[in-house]
């Protein structure tokens, strides 16, 4: 897909709430380098349209997503728009940061992920961006993809601890200091306390608390 001279570029907005879609219908009238064809209240209302001939036969070329919806989230919808329809352009715009939402938009083939906080001319300089396929991103957003790509290796990394560290582990969540745990695994301290310095660094975490939540939260202690 690309771009023609002189003519404006095709928008659809997908967000559930009618004031959001208004608004920012009402921005872009302003801008004569796009044109909004259509708005649609969730997922699964843009992919129906769409299937059926678009917006009064017109197929967008760049899409405004939310991504908190009620029937299909915006990274499923992102990824299948981008299934059937690879030359979309499409950007985030949502209220929620979290680490691991932005990866999974950016791998659901995302161009950007843009916070409703932004201004319009931000927002603007991000569809320009998404146009060229250049990705435009805030500081904040950018460290959120940061964490979330460190969280997926550190995953990954995690199936390389060692039986006994993951033993020390164990026992750490279970809330075992290092005598207790030289005790039951008839360790010398000074080893306890080296498997804990190889936790702490293969895990990617700064003390003993942060890798007890780190075991409960991947479910490997029994609770009760």
């Amino acid at each position: 897909m690309t771009e023609q001279a002189g003519s404006p570029w095709k928008v659809l907005i997908v967000d559930d709430h009618e004031m959001v879609r208004m608004g920012l219908r009402t921005y872009l009238m302003l801008d004569s380098r796009f044109e909004v064809i259509g708005e649609a209240s969730g997922g699964k209302d843009a992919i129906d349209t769409l299937g059926r001939g678009g917006y009064q036969g017109k197929v967008p070329q760049l899409v405004l997503m939310d991504l908190i919806m009620p029937d299909m989230n915006g990274v499923e919808t992102t990824r299948a728009l981008l299934s059937q329809y690879p030359e979309l352009r499409i950007i985030i715009l949502t209220s929620f940061l979290e680490d691991e939402k932005v990866v999974e938009a950016i791998e659901a083939g995302a161009v950007s992920y843009v916070l409703k906080t932004v201004s319009a001319d931000e927002l603007i300089y991000a569809m320009q961006g998404a146009i060229k396929n250049m990705p435009v991103m805030s500081s904040d957003v950018s460290q959120a993809l940061t964490r979330g790509l460190r969280k997926r290796s550190i995953s990954h990394e995690v199936e390389g601890l060692t039986e006994r560290e993951r033993e020390v582990l164990l026992l750490i969540a279970e809330g075992r200091n290092n005598k207790d745990i030289s005790e039951e695994l008839h360790i010398s301290i000074k080893t306890v306390k080296t498997h804990v310095s190889n936790l702490l660094m293969k895990c990617d975490l700064e003390d003993r608390t942060q890798l007890a939540i780190y075991a409960h939260r991947k479910g490997w202690v029994k609770e009760g």
